[in-house]
């Protein structure tokens, strides 16, 4: 979030508590991120993808999003070249695992992906996600269904150039819109 203090230690937005809320001190995050981070995930592996308005953590460039290892130290396999161009507001991990992230951007790592992308477990683009032109303004949250498809939320008011149910779409595994996803007018 946005703090650099928990309880008195210092820990630069983000840490992780223990069950009964005092902090964990076996994550080290080190200087950790220099701004606010918005979203966290957690892998079945326990690695840790976190994103958000910075653009390093742990004194390592890495724009708006990045990959934490289970202890908290930055994982240097997650490879998000120059990542994205902008805020991270919102992840999930597909059962793949493949990272789905939304937020207020309009690039990642110099692909043109309007506020939605996906990518692979490396931290690579997965192209086979095809967006489209994205949404037209910002993504403040994605959640992936059992069936794979993916409900995202936010400001926006259309999808790949399709008007949307008004903040609100699903989204199909390659990206399309699934226009079987109505509800009337929408959220106003």
């Amino acid at each position: 979030g946005g703090f650099d203090d928990f309880n008195g230690i210092t820990e630069n937005y983000i840490a992780r508590l223990n069950t009964d809320g005092s902090v964990d001190t076996t994550f080290n995050s080190g200087t950790g991120a220099e701004y606010r981070v918005f979203t966290t995930s957690v892998q079945n592996d326990d690695k840790i993808i976190i994103g958000g308005w910075f653009i390093s953590y742990n004194g390592v460039n890495k724009n708006y999003i990045t990959r934490l290892n289970a202890d908290g130290s930055l994982d240097t396999t997650f490879n998000i070249g120059v990542g994205l161009d902008y805020i991270a507001y919102t992840s999930t991990i597909q059962s793949d695992g493949k990272i789905i992230i939304g937020g207020d951007f309009n690039t990642y790592n110099g692909v043109s992906r309007n506020n939605i992308v996906r990518l692979n477990t490396d931290g690579s683009l997965d192209t086979t996600f095809n967006p489209g032109v994205g949404t037209d303004l910002i993504v403040l949250t994605c959640n992936k269904q059992n069936d794979g498809k993916i409900l995202i939320g936010g400001s926006f008011s259309d999808y790949n150039g399709t008007a949307t149910h008004n903040h609100i779409a699903r989204i199909n595994t390659d990206g399309s819109i699934d226009s079987t996803f109505y509800f009337g007018t929408g959220l106003n």
